[in-house]
C-alpha cells in the first residue's frame, strides 16, 4: 500500500558559499534527479576538464570498448595534461578511457574523438546531442578535453544532471571509481600504471568518482560522486579554490539533511476495482519510486482512477495513474494498469 511519508530527526543544514558570482555548486541524488543544494546552478561557465565526464559517457554509449586504436600524429604533444602518447601506439578504447578520467590526458580525448568519429567536431556533435538528451539547457562543447575555448561552456546543474545519467552505466562507474589502473600498449606489450587523480577516492568515505579540472579559466572545478546506503549523489563545484574540502563539506551535509526512502513499492501495489458486472481485476505499476526525504517533509500521493472499469478492459491496459505531491509540488507520476 502507499503510505504519507515524513522524517523528523532534526539535522544540519547547508551553509551558503556563494561569495563570488562565478563560484557554482549543486548537489544532485542520482535516481530522481532531485536537487539536494544548489548556488548558481545554472550559470554558464568555463568546466576543464570535467569536460572529459562527457566524453568518457559519449564514447562508453557509441563505440566498442575493446576496439584497438592506433594513436595520430596530431594528438602527440597536446597542450595540458597528458600521458604522453606517442603516433603510431596502440591501445584499446578501454585502456583510453582510464588514461582520460585517472591521468586527464589531452591527448587520450583527442585520440578517442579522433579515431573513433573522424574529427574532433563530429565528436563534439555526439557530446552535444547527449547532453541535450540529459536535459542540459545552458551547454556547448567544442573539443573533448576542456582547454579554454570561450565556445565552450556548461553549467553545474547540466554537469550533475550528465553525471547521474553516466552513473547508471556500469562500465563508466567501473573507470571513474578505479583508484589505479594497468593499461598495455599493444604493439610492444608495455604495461603502464595509471593512479587516479581524483583525492576524494582515498579520502571520502563512500567516493564512486568522478572527475578533476583546472585551468586558469575555469579554477578548481569538481564533479564527485559518492554513495551511502542506497542512496549515490552528485556533487558539482566549478570554480572552487577549495574544492576538495567544499565537496565534502556539501556531501556530507546532504548525506545528514537526507534520506532515499521508498515512496511507492510495486510489490505491495494490491488495488483493484470492479467492472460493471461486479467482477474484480488487480491493478499494477512498473516499478518502485524513491526519493530524497528531507527533515520533516512530507510526501502526499494521489490515486486517479475511475470508479469502475469497462467490462471490455484488457491485462495490460492503462485504467489510471498515481500521483506524489511534495510541498503542493507534482514530483512524480506513473501509469496505473490491469494485471
Amino acid at each position: 500500500m502507499i503510505a504519507v511519508i515524513s522524517i523528523t530527526v532534526k539535522l544540519p543544514s547547508i551553509k551558503s558559499n556563494a561569495n563570488a558570482p562565478s563560484v557554482a555548486e549543486i548537489v544532485m541524488e542520482k535516481t530522481s534527479g532531485r536537487i539536494l543544494h544548489e548556488i548558481n546552478a545554472n550559470q554558464k561557465l568555463p568546466i576543464a576538464s570535467t569536460t572529459k565526464t562527457v566524453t568518457a559517457i559519449t564514447v562508453i554509449e557509441n563505440y566498442d570498448l575493446e576496439q584497438t586504436v592506433t594513436v595520430p600524429k596530431e594528438c602527440v604533444g597536446v597542450e595540458g595534461s597528458s600521458i604522453y602518447l606517442k603516433e603510431g601506439e596502440k591501445y584499446s578504447v578501454k585502456d583510453l578511457l582510464f588514461g582520460l578520467m585517472l591521468r586527464s590526458g589531452n591527448d587520450c580525448a583527442e585520440t578517442l574523438a579522433i579515431t573513433l568519429s573522424g574529427s574532433i567536431s563530429n565528436f563534439t556533435d555526439k557530446m552535444n546531442d547527449l547532453a541535450t538528451k540529459c536535459g542540459a539547457k545552458n551547454t556547448n562543447f567544442v573539443n573533448p578535453h576542456g582547454l579554454h575555448d570561450d565556445n565552450h561552456y556548461s553549467s553545474a546543474y547540466d554537469l550533475a544532471k550528465i553525471t547521474c545519467h553516466a552513473l547508471k552505466n556500469e562500465k563508466f562507474k567501473e573507470i571513474v571509481s578505479a583508484k589505479r589502473h594497468v593499461a598495455t600498449e599493444l604493439t610492444t606489450n608495455t604495461k603502464r600504471e595509471w593512479i587516479n587523480k581524483n583525492k576524494m577516492l582515498n579520502s571520502y568515505e563512500g567516493a564512486t568518482g568522478v572527475k578533476t579540472g583546472f585551468t586558469k579559466k575555469a579554477g578548481r572545478c569538481l564533479i564527485s560522486s559518492a554513495q551511502d546506503g542506497d542512496m549515490e549523489i552528485v556533487c558539482v563545484v566549478l570554480n572552487s579554490p577549495m574544492m576538495f574540502e567544499r565537496s565534502k563539506q556539501l556531501l556530507d551535509c546532504s548525506f545528514q539533511d537526507y534520506k532515499l526512502v521508498k515512496v511507492i513499492d510495486k510489490d505491495k501495489f494490491n488495488y483493484v476495482l470492479p467492472n460493471e458486472n461486479g467482477e474484480y481485476k488487480c491493478l499494477k505499476i512498473d516499478f518502485s519510486f524513491y526519493y530524497p526525504i528531507k527533515n520533516g517533509e512530507v510526501l502526499t500521493p494521489k490515486l486517479i482512477l475511475p470508479e469502475k472499469l469497462e467490462t471490455t478492459v484488457k491485462s495490460n491496459q492503462i485504467v489510471g495513474k498515481i500521483e506524489i505531491y511534495g510541498s503542493k509540488q507534482l514530483i512524480f507520476y506513473q501509469n496505473i494498469y490491469t494485471l
